[in-house]
């Protein structure tokens, strides 16, 4: 389970960071470290510096230029917040999000992750199954590579544990996919000026995004779906 999941920084600003996140994936056995644009871009000496005996983790570390590309891969996606947002997503606790993982054994998983100064925009969030929020006391505000620390003895603690549920047997879809389905559906509803007024587009394909990113739909479902919309575009339907 665990060489399936792997952890997205979004927007990285410190290479420290970087590598203390590399460092904290060694300690629990995780290998893959994806970075979308960091700030001060990559290769990195400090994050070389700070990964100490995670050196090899760094060396394969990805990198892409947008989160799309960064999550086409992956049938799964959990981003993690640490502000309660107004989006019409399943909100989880660490304890929920530990449950649920394990439905996933067989998936690809991607665990996001936002810069420092901000978290992830409401666009990141638009792209995942589920957004997770660590809790804490009163101070809201965790370290990068130290939410990613605790995120991953949650992971590795609860490998010991005996689970009750049952497996999804069903495969769920790559998000590349659902990326290609939701950029032919924004193409035809632009040419059916469906996006109007043209200042609310942003939020509309937004919504757009909420809503068949947190579905998991299998391969058959979304050639379904990918057909339908296909058919009801043609001229002469």
């Amino acid at each position: 389970m665990l060489s399936k999941i792997s952890f997205v920084l979004v927007k990285p600003q410190l290479g420290e960071n970087i590598g203390a996140t590399a460092r904290a994936l060694k300690n629990f056995n995780f290998s893959n470290l994806i970075l979308v644009s960091p700030r001060d871009g990559w290769p990195n000496k400090k994050a070389e510096a700070t990964s100490a005996n995670a050196s090899d983790i760094i060396k394969k570390t990805k990198k892409f230029l947008n989160i799309k590309k960064a999550l086409k891969e992956f049938n799964v996606v959990f981003s993690f917040s640490a502000r309660e947002r107004d989006i019409n997503k399943k909100h989880l606790n660490i304890t929920e999000f530990i449950k649920i993982l394990k439905n996933f054994k067989k998936q690809k998983i991607g665990l996001v992750f936002g810069p420092e100064s901000s978290g992830l925009s409401n666009d990141d969030l638009s792209y995942s199954n589920y957004i997770v929020k660590i809790p804490t006391s009163n101070y809201c505000s965790i370290n990068l590579s130290h939410s990613v620390l605790i995120v991953c003895y949650e992971i590795f603690k609860s490998r010991n544990l005996k689970s009750k549920t049952k497996n999804k047997s069903t495969k769920i879809s790559k998000k590349r996919d659902l990326f290609k389905f939701t950029d032919l559906l924004i193409k035809l509803l632009t040419k059916k000026n469906f996006f109007k007024p043209n200042e609310k587009r942003k939020s509309m394909v937004q919504n757009l995004y909420n809503l068949f990113f947190k579905l998991e739909l299998n391969s058959k479902e979304l050639r379904i779906l990918a057909s339908i919309v296909s058919t009801l575009s043609k001229k002469n339907f």
